[in-house]
């Protein structure tokens, strides 16, 4: 039998979950964020413990940073601005949530931002509306303001290539959740804008050597290369020779399935072994589970579909979860 474990403030347009700490963090469209967490463990029933405002216009993400790094999240605003909330307590007054730094506002709109946990320190992807990408890094865990910008591109495979101000309205980063000191840190991006070099996702990984980030392959085929990107989810790995990205764009669902070692080039090979046609129901998120087994989607239908590959390697949808109202 299904049950409610929460109850969302009324104008809840985003959310994200915390799996280490059992807390849920809400964006409200007044600007406001809720924190949601259990007090009896016994019930799994989630209440609102925080409520604070961030900004003027509505919160349309939140995203917890990896939870060695403290309790913290980073807001995406409808004015362009990433903010990062800290939760503080200091001797015996009560526990608040302190604004630690910001990013991005009118002038250079912040479109999406991915938190990834390298090996060395934590760093901060964000996509911009003018199609520039940045890389942010901090080294000290106990000091989020102090952020550093590591690098700045374009979201293009050839070095030479160089665009004027980009008019990009979405964008999506999805980090490679895997830590390892064998293989350098990735993330895939891709825009949606009028200027389809930038749209098809790429796979960037850090050089360490030459400290800088290479793209290392493209998921797109000839015929899809300017296809708009809607949203991105790069799948766990618990034990596959191969990486899993899904991509979601305005003609469907694909999954990709990527090498885990470079060719002789440095490149990646990429093999699209399922797609999914829209019909009508654009997917604006996705989010694989921990095992990187299932894959849930979300649209403009207003239901949830999970997506499973059988034994043969052959996806197809397993469940479909709606309103009972």
């Amino acid at each position: 039998m299904e049950k409610s474990i929460a109850t969302l403030d009324k104008g809840t347009i985003c959310s994200s979950w915390n799996y280490c700490g059992q807390r849920l963090a809400t964006g409200l469209i007044d600007g406001t964020v809720s924190i949601f967490h259990t007090t009896d463990p016994a019930s799994s029933f989630f209440t609102s413990t925080f409520n604070f405002k961030v900004n003027n216009g509505s919160v349309t993400k939140v995203v917890w940073v990896p939870p060695e790094y403290g309790d913290a999240i980073a807001c995406i605003c409808s004015d362009g601005s990433l903010s990062m909330w800290e939760e503080i307590s200091e001797d015996s007054e009560p526990v608040q949530w302190k604004q630690c730094t910001s990013f991005g506002g009118p002038l250079e709109q912040v479109l999406d931002g991915q938190f990834g946990n390298s090996i060395s320190s934590l760093k901060l992807t964000i996509a911009y509306s003018n199609g520039l990408v940045k890389v942010y890094e901090i080294l000290d865990p106990m000091e989020l303001k102090n952020w550093q910008l590591q690098a700045e591109f374009q979201n293009v495979t050839d070095p030479l290539t160089k665009f004027g101000k980009a008019t990009c309205s979405l964008a999506s980063v999805s980090w490679n959740p895997q830590r390892s000191e064998s293989r350098p840190a990735s993330f895939v991006l891709g825009y949606n804008s009028g200027t389809s070099q930038l749209n098809s996702p790429k796979v960037w990984e850090f050089d360490q050597d030459h400290q800088r980030w290479l793209p290392v392959a493209e998921l797109a085929e000839i015929s899809d290369k300017g296809d708009h990107v809607n949203a991105l989810a790069w799948a766990p790995n618990i034990g596959r020779p191969y990486e899993l990205i899904a991509v979601a764009t305005s003609n469907g669902i694909s999954i990709w399935q990527m090498a885990s070692n470079p060719d002789s080039n440095g490149r990646l090979s990429v093999e699209k072994v399922a797609m999914f046609p829209c019909n009508g129901n654009e997917v604006w998120q996705m989010e694989w589970d921990m095992s990187g087994m299932t894959l849930a989607t979300s649209g403009t239908d207003g239901r949830v579909r999970l997506w499973q590959s059988n034994l043969n390697g052959n996806w197809h949808e397993q469940a479909i979860i709606e309103s009972a109202t």
